[in-house]
C-alpha cells in the first residue's frame, strides 16, 4: 500500500473493459488503485482528529488530578486551622462535585474476579475507558466512508491504516516507566499498562482492517498476487501479531525476563517492518513512526541516566530470612533518600543473578529505618528463591559466629558481621495514589506481603502526625495472613507508628486475620493457651511444626493460597483471642481473628463514624482486590454516600501483585 503515491487514480475508477490478463493492464490498474492522492487529504485529517480526541481527554483528565491536589493540600490547611470537620464538603458546589464523584466511583470500581488464576478482567472503569477508545476509533474508521467507484475497498484499508500508524505515539507513551501521560494525569506507569495492551489490541484490529478489505479488493478485482508480491505488509502485520500475543498474561508471567527481552527485540522488528512498509515519499504518515521512536528513546535515555545516578555508588543490602519463606532486604543508599509511599524500584543483586531486576515495593519511608530502604518479598521461584538461600545461608553463618562469641571476646580474635550484597536499584517508580493523611478515616487492607504497600501508608501518617495536625482521626490497618508468625515481618514497624498515632490523638485499630493456610508438608498444632474459641475449622492462633520434604522443590509454595482471598464462608470469624503473653505476638496493640474479615460489616462499622471522606487502601491478590473493590462499591451505593444522606464519600485506591 503506497499512503502518498503520486500515481493518478480518484473516485472514477473502473475496472470495466479492462483485461486484467494482461500484465501490463493490470499493473496500471493497480498503480491507480494504490493512488491514494484524494485519499490522503482526508485520512490524514482523521489521523489528526484522532490526536486532538486524545489530547482532550488527557487534559480533561490532568484539571481532574490536579483538583483533586488542591483539594487535598486544603484540607490539610484547614486541618491545621483547626477548622471543623475539613474532608466534608463545605458548600453546595463541591457537595454536588463530591456526589458526582461519588456516582462515577460507584460504578468504575466493580469488578469481576473469574476463578481463572491466568485470566485478568479489569475492573469496570478501566473497561468503560476500553471500550469509548474502541468506538472513538471505530467511529472515525466508518465516518464518511462511502467511496464510490474501484477504490471503495482501498479507501476503507487506507483508512484504517492511517489510524493504525496514528495510534503508534500513543502506545509508546503508555508504555514509558517516565510516563508523560501519567505525570499529567496523575496515574503511574504500571496502572496504565492496560491500556497499553488494548492500544496494541486496536492496533492490531486496525491493521487486519488495513490488509483485510484491501485484500478483499485486490482479489475482486484479480491483482492479490501481483499485490503481494511487491508489498511487505504481511510480514508486518505477523510482527504486530506477536507482540499482542506474547503479552497476554499466561505467556507474560511464564518467563517474565524472557518475555521483556524479546519484546523490546520484537518492537524494534515492528519498527523497522514499519520504515520498510512505508515509502519514503510517505512523510505525513511516516512522523508518527517517528515520533513513537523519539518517545521510545526519551524514556530509555531518561531511565538510564537515572539508573546511572542511583548506582555510581552501588548501595549495599543485607538480607535476613522470616517465617514463611520471605525475604527482608534492608538497603544502605547514598544517592536515593527521598520516596513517596507505596513506590516501588527495580531491584537487582548481580551475585544472584546478573541482568535480573525484580520489582519491589518499597516497606519503608525516608524517616524511618535510618533512611534506609527496606523490602520484604517472598520466596517463588528464580531470584526470589535464591534470594531466601542466601538469606538463610548468612543466617545460618551468623548463628553460629554467635555461638562462638563468647570464647572470641575471650581471644579478641572474632568479629561479627553480617554479609552485604552489592545492589542496584531502578527507580523508584509509581505511588500516585492520593495522600490518604488528606482523609477524615483510613482503611488499610492488605493480604500476605501486600503489607509492603499499606505498612508506609500508615508509617508516613503516623510520621506526620507528629510533626502538624492532620485531617486524619482513626486509621485501621487489617491484614490478612496465614500463620501468626507472620507478624513478625513488621512488628516493630507496626509497634512504632501505633505508639506514635495514639501520642498525637489519631484513634489505630490493627487487626490481623489469620487463615491457618499452610504449605504441602507442613502441619498445624494448636499452641498451649492460645485463646481462640474455635470450633468448625481450624485454630488460627497456633504454631506450625514444620516437616520439609527433602525436595527442596517444594520448599517454596507458588500456588495462590499463600495469599488468601477475601471472605471465604467457610472460616469466617471462627474466633478472636487479643495478644498476650500466652501467644508469643509481639504487638500489645492489636486483635487476632480466625478467619478471614467480612469485609462489608468492617467497612460500614467504620463509616458509621467517619465525619469526612474515608480513604481505602487495598494490596494483595486479584481475589481480594476485587472483593475490596465490589464491597466500597456496594457500600458506598447503598449508603447513598454524596447524595443526601449524610453518608461521606469514600475513595479507594487499589494495588495488585500481578495485572
Amino acid at each position: 500500500m503506497d499512503m502518498d503515491s503520486s500515481m493518478s487514480g480518484g473516485p472514477g475508477l473502473t475496472d470495466a473493459g479492462l483485461d486484467m490478463s494482461n500484465y501490463t493492464v493490470a499493473s496500471d490498474f493497480l498503480a491507480a488503485l494504490l493512488d491514494d492522492t484524494t485519499l490522503q487529504q482526508t485520512d490524514y485529517a482523521i489521523a489528526r482528529a484522532f490526536w486532538y480526541g486524545i489530547v482532550i481527554v488527557i487534559a480533561l483528565a490532568g484539571i481532574v488530578n490536579w483538583t483533586q491536589w488542591a483539594l487535598l493540600k486544603l484540607r490539610l490547611r484547614a486541618a491545621a486551622a483547626n477548622r471543623p470537620r475539613p474532608t466534608s464538603p463545605s458548600n453546595p458546589v463541591t457537595s454536588f462535585l463530591a456526589g458526582c464523584t461519588a456516582v462515577v466511583r460507584e460504578i468504575a470500581y466493580h469488578q469481576i474476579a473469574p476463578p481463572n488464576s491466568w485470566l485478568r478482567i479489569p475492573a469496570v472503569g478501566s473497561i468503560l475507558l476500553i471500550l469509548m477508545y474502541f468506538g472513538y476509533i471505530m467511529g472515525l474508521q466508518f465516518f464518511d466512508w462511502d467511496y464510490p467507484g474501484a477504490q471503495y475497498w482501498q479507501a476503507q484499508g487506507i483508512r484504517a491504516g492511517w489510524l493504525t500508524i496514528a495510534q503508534f505515539p500513543l502506545l509508546l507513551l503508555l508504555a514509558g516507566k517516565q510516563n508523560l501521560i501519567g505525570y499529567a494525569v496523575g496515574v503511574s506507569y504500571e496502572r496504565l499498562q492496560i491500556l497499553h495492551r488494548w492500544v496494541a489490541r486496536v492496533m492490531l484490529l486496525t491493521a487486519t482492517i488495513h490488509g483485510g478489505v484491501q485484500a478483499y479488493g485486490w482479489n475482486k478485482y484479480g491483482v492479490m498476487k501481483l499485490e503481494i508480491d511487491t508489498d511487505s505488509c504481511f510480514s508486518t502485520w505477523m510482527i504486530l501479531l506477536w507482540l499482542v500475543f506474547s503479552a497476554t498474561a499466561p505467556i507474560r508471567n511464564w518467563r517474565y525476563e524472557i518475555f521483556v527481552i524479546q519484546h523490546i527485540i520484537t518492537f524494534i522488528g515492528l519498527v523497522v517492518a514499519i520504515f520498510y512498509h512505508l515509502p519514503s515519499t510517505a512523510l505525513s504518515s511516516r512522523i508518527y513512526a517517528w515520533i513513537g521512536v523519539g518517545v521510545f528513546v526519551f524514556d530509555r535515555f531518561v531511565r538510564t541516566l537515572i539508573y546511572v545516578f542511583n548506582n555510581m555508588r552501588p548501595a549495599k543490602s543485607v538480607l535476613q530470612s522470616l517465617p514463611g519463606d520471605v525475604t527482608k532486604v534492608q538497603i544502605t543508599s547514598s544517592r536515593i533518600k527521598n520516596w513517596s509511599p507505596g513506590q516501588h524500584v527495580f531491584l537487582s543483586l548481580p551475585n544472584l543473578g546478573l541482568g535480573q531486576s525484580h520489582p519491589a515495593t518499597i516497606l519503608s519511608i525516608p524517616s524511618s529505618h535510618e533512611n534506609k530502604l527496606v523490602f520484604i518479598l517472598r520466596a517463588h521461584k528464580g531470584f526470589t528463591q535464591r534470594l531466601l538461600r542466601s538469606a538463610k545461608s548468612s543466617s545460618t553463618d551468623l548463628s553460629l559466629a554467635i555461638g562462638d562469641k563468647e570464647e572470641a571476646n575471650r581471644q579478641n580474635t572474632l568479629e561479627i558481621k553480617e554479609e552485604e550484597y552489592v545492589s542496584l536499584i531502578g527507580g523508584p517508580y509509581g505511588g500516585s495514589h492520593s495522600d490518604f493523611a488528606a482523609f477524615d478515616t483510613v482503611f488499610l487492607i492488605a493480604g500476605s506481603t501486600g503489607a509492603t504497600f499499606t505498612l508506609p501508608v500508615l508509617l508516613d501518617i503516623a510520621a506526620r502526625s507528629a510533626k502538624q495536625k492532620l485531617p486524619v482521626r482513626k486509621v485501621v490497618f487489617a491484614w490478612v495472613i496465614r500463620t501468626v508468625q507472620c507478624i513478625e515481618w513488621i512488628s516493630n514497624e507496626l509497634q512504632q507508628a501505633t505508639n506514635l498515632l495514639i501520642d498525637n490523638g489519631v484513634e489505630i485499630e490493627v487487626r490481623l486475620f489469620v487463615t491457618c493456610e499452610v504449605d504441602p508438608g507442613e502441619k498445624a498444632t494448636k499452641k498451649a493457651g492460645c485463646k481462640c474459641r474455635n470450633i468448625e475449622g481450624p485454630c488460627c492462633c497456633c504454631d506450625l511444626d514444620t516437616e520439609k520434604p527433602k525436595d527442596n522443590s517444594s520448599t517454596f509454595n507458588t500456588s495462590s493460597s499463600d495469599d488468601p482471598d477475601i471472605e471465604s464462608s467457610q472460616f469466617v470469624r471462627l474466633g478472636q483471642c487479643h495478644a498476650d503473653t500466652s501467644t508469643s505476638l509481639p504487638l500489645a496493640c492489636c486483635t487476632v481473628e480466625s478467619g478471614r474479615p467480612q469485609l462489608k460489616a468492617l467497612l460500614w462499622d467504620l463509616l458509621d463514624h467517619a465525619r469526612g471522606e474515608t480513604g481505602v487502601a487495598v494490596c494483595g491478590s486479584p481475589g481480594l482486590v476485587s472483593s475490596v473493590r465490589n464491597t466500597v462499591a456496594t457500600v458506598s451505593e447503598q449508603r447513598g454516600s454524596c447524595k443526601g444522606t449524610g453518608a461521606e464519600g469514600i475513595y479507594l485506591h487499589a494495588e495488585g501483585f500481578a495485572w
